[in-house]
């Protein structure tokens, strides 16, 4: 409530004293919560090694936003050593859950060899099932690979069919905000 100012005045530094409280007790949403504050500076100052022990608290109970969030982590190199096998490991336990931002992930990381071997087939079916889910990113990636025959056959009516979706559903979330 406090973080998003529900029923109270918006304010972050409260709603990380909140949100550190149920993290303590190991509410894996508090977790999360608490760790976006750190990677975010939102009600503390910004620290990303802090970050990365909550986020690990809640992904270890297996919350796929926090495996998101720790595969981010690794790949830039915030609050741990770059290491991009280990963000692949975070971002593949997101995906299987269906997590399509993890999933869109696992394709750029599949497409530029990045904590595993370049395959563009792998990347783009990563990329295809995030945009199936509604990634906006994963949808032109896919387009991409269709643009470039990387993966998938080259088919610029496919590729352009994917950039519109990722238009119309760009306009639509824009509406939304």
């Amino acid at each position: 409530c406090y973080s998003e100012g529900q029923g109270v005045r918006q304010d972050d530094a409260t709603a990380v004293y909140w949100f550190r409280k149920a993290a303590e007790q190991g509410n894996l949403y508090a977790q999360y919560n608490l760790g976006f504050c750190y990677a975010n500076g939102k009600g503390v100052s910004q620290d990303y090694a802090t970050a990365v022990y909550w986020f690990r608290k809640a992904a270890d109970q297996g919350y796929d936003e926090a495996q998101l969030s720790l595969g981010n982590r690794y790949a830039k190199g915030q609050g741990v050593s770059q290491d991009y096998a280990t963000a692949v490991y975070w971002y593949r336990k997101a995906a299987d859950q269906g997590n399509p931002g993890a999933q869109n992930n696992l394709g750029v990381c599949y497409a530029q060899g990045q904590g595993v071997s370049q395959n563009y087939a792998t990347a783009a079916q990563w990329y295809r099932n995030a945009a199936e889910m509604g990634d906006i990113n994963a949808m032109n990636a896919l387009a991409k690979c269709y643009e470039k025959g990387e993966g998938v056959p080259k088919d610029l009516g496919i590729a352009n069919r994917w950039h519109i979706k990722a238009a119309e559903a760009k306009m639509k979330a824009e509406k939304q905000e």
